[in-house]
């Protein structure tokens, strides 16, 4: 049986196709369109997964969207009504478009499959319609390893739910209880995403790693006047605050007052104020899940977790609850915002309503999420010939040792292998990588080839086996989900001239024998590379390892700011060619940027991507 899942219509639009139970392919529209978040109907991702599978869309028997419009659109009346007449002039921006286009979207889904397979709408497949918490839940448990597991899913909002609980069994999920719009951890941080001069919906990871840069100094007005949190964890926001509900905007002149401040103007510089506010919204976070998680555990008497929801991309809060909280294990949703949707929507559909049985995967069922488009050398070097690229062709296992070298040089490489990521994080698919050891790597890489903010940190991939020996953490992370502090024999005392500085002024003080990837915390976002799930990256791992004594890389994802990851080698050469990077390796074929002809468009992406 095919079952396609879509998300769409709100950010991050994707497809999934899951055949007889098992997750064959997915991926999100904005890959395919290079409009980052793409809310789009994922047109272009749902033929790929048919494309993969080899089937169209008359060999599938059902398509599931990822949530309730109508049960979405009944919240938003009744939040406009519950504020009357506060909101008005929101409320008379928002109608028009539900009634044009959401509240119809069965119909809009139908126009746009038909148009997809070519065919009336009369032959299409059923069209099914879950819960948008449902989908996350069932997009944590369902591909988890575990038999038997709590899930914790915490967003912005689904139709009513911004936090849910339920407890997954076999091949059930159950809803254990819920809290509802407009009490909303997720909207909360977005709300100080928001106030720091972020984007909403994909700047939160930036205010998550401007954190450790301040301290904690708004903790407690941020619990006196904007979150009143219970012992157990849940919570009511003071609505006085905020102008999401009713408003064009997601704080109001209360808030501002209540800091001192207006929001801070997009692209201004970041003072210490921003740090400050950063760190006190992250521990306030935190504290939040961390009592969640043990209100949960306590409740259903599990010792599993599994997260999904954009909250769960907080991986610091991740790190901390598994370090400090009661379960033994915890599994994260790689693609855990609305992207994931589609998975859930499609694999809760399988279990939860055809009540097809389960077969739990060890590690996960997600194929280490590397679900999306392949090309092969051939394929690559029909392009590259198109274009007169100049490249050489090295076989393995010739290429992970001349690729390590490379890296050992200092040089910056784009790192093209196998099928693209599933969800936000780059994972040895598509990425950008480096030497860790070099104090400047990560300056260099920020400005020369993300040309993003300063003060961002990078991850590090790590081999599985070696983790231990250089991060506080003895588990896997596959999907760089999780945050943990640098091994202590690693890292180098606060010399006394850093002690008297702030902020930024302390980006540049090497902290560890690994400084690229070492934050100021002292912490690190760890990917774990297995042997199993991308037998290349770690054969590269392992090759770097063996020449310099160093199983770790700095990996970030393959773009620049506000450009998606790249999906295909055309999108590869085009960012490789746009940036600093001293080499691009797709699957065998090794290009050095100094032996490719001139461009004429290289700078042109600072017209062509809106910056994120």
């Amino acid at each position: 049986m095919n079952i396609v899942g879509i998300s769409a219509f709100y950010h991050d639009s994707a497809a999934a196709l899951v055949q007889d139970g098992v997750l064959v392919a997915a991926a999100q529209e904005e890959r395919f369109t290079r409009i980052k978040h793409d809310p789009a109907f994922p047109g272009q991702a749902l033929a790929y997964c048919l494309q993969t599978a080899g089937i169209s869309l008359s060999d599938v028997d059902f398509v599931v969207f990822y949530d309730k419009p109508l049960t979405k659109f009944e919240r938003l009346m009744e939040t406009y009504l519950a504020y009357v007449p506060r909101g008005f002039s929101s409320f008379r921006a928002a109608i028009p478009v539900w009634l044009k286009e959401k509240l119809f979207l069965k119909s809009m889904l139908r126009k746009d499959l038909a148009k997809l397979g070519d065919c009336s709408e009369q032959d299409l497949p059923p069209l099914r319609f879950t819960e948008h918490h449902e989908s996350h839940a069932a997009s944590a448990f369902f591909p988890s390893p575990y038999e038997r597991a709590a899930v914790l899913c915490m967003d912005g909002v689904g139709e009513w739910a911004t936090t849910s609980v339920w407890l997954g069994e076999g091949n059930k999920i159950e809803p254990v209880w819920q809290i509802n719009f407009p009490h909303s951890l997720g909207l909360l941080y977005s709300a100080f995403t928001y106030f720091t001069g972020f984007k909403v919906n994909s700047g939160e990871y930036k205010l998550m790693g401007l954190a450790p840069y301040g301290k904690p100094i708004y903790k407690d007005l941020i619990l006196k006047h904007l979150l009143d949190l219970k012992p157990d964890g849940t919570f009511r926001l003071d609505m006085q605050y905020f102008n999401y509900a009713t408003g064009l905007t997601m704080t109001n002149s209360k808030f501002s007052d209540l800091f001192g401040r207006p929001p801070r103007d997009p692209e201004s510089e970041i003072t210490q104020q921003e740090m400050d506010i950063a760190s006190s919204i992250q521990a306030v976070t935190e504290e939040v899940v961390l009592r969640l998680g043990k209100s949960v555990q306590k409740e259903l008497e599990v010792d599993h977790l599994c997260l999904a929801g954009g909250v769960a991309l907080n991986c610091v809060a991740n790190g901390e609850l598994l370090r400090q909280g009661p379960f033994d294990n915890i599994w994260i949703q790689p693609a855990s915002g609305d992207a994931g949707g589609a998975v859930g929507a499609a694999m809760s559909l399988w279990h939860q309503h055809l009540d097809n049985p389960r077969r739990v995967v060890p590690g996960d069922a997600m194929s280490g999420s590397y679900l999306g488009p392949v090309f092969d050398n051939a394929e690559i070097t029909s392009y590259l010939d198109s274009i007169g690229a100049v490249y050489k062709q090295i076989e393995d296992p010739d290429l992970y040792s001349s690729v390590a070298k490379v890296l050992d040089d200092s040089k910056v490489v784009g790192w093209f292998q196998g099928r693209m990521e599933f969800g936000p994080r780059a994972l040895g698919g598509r990425s950008i990588i480096g030497d860790p050891r070099d104090p400047k790597m990560q300056e260099v890489m920020n400005l020369k080839i993300k040309y993003r903010e300063s003060f961002r940190p990078f991850a590090p991939s790590v081999l599985e086996e070696t983790v231990g020996e250089y991060f506080e953490h003895e588990q896997t992370s596959p999907y760089m989900l999780m945050v943990a502090n640098v091994q202590s024999a690693l890292c180098k005392p606060a010399a006394e001239q850093e002690q008297n500085l702030f902020g930024i002024d302390r980006l540049n003080i090497a902290r560890s024998s690994l400084p690229a990837i070492t934050h100021v915390d002292y912490s690190a976002r760890i990917q774990t590379v297995s042997a199993t799930t991308n037998p290349r990256y770690h054969s590269l791992l392992s090759a770097f390892n063996e020449l310099t004594g160093c199983s770790v890389l700095i990996n970030t994802s393959f773009n620049v700011r506000g450009e998606p990851i790249v999906c295909t080698p055309e999108d590869a050469y085009r960012c490789f060619m746009r940036t600093e990077m001293d080499y691009l390796v797709l699957e065998n074929c090794v290009l050095k940027k100094s032996d490719q002809p001139e461009r004429e468009d290289d700078l042109k992406w600072k017209e062509e991507f809106v910056l994120d």
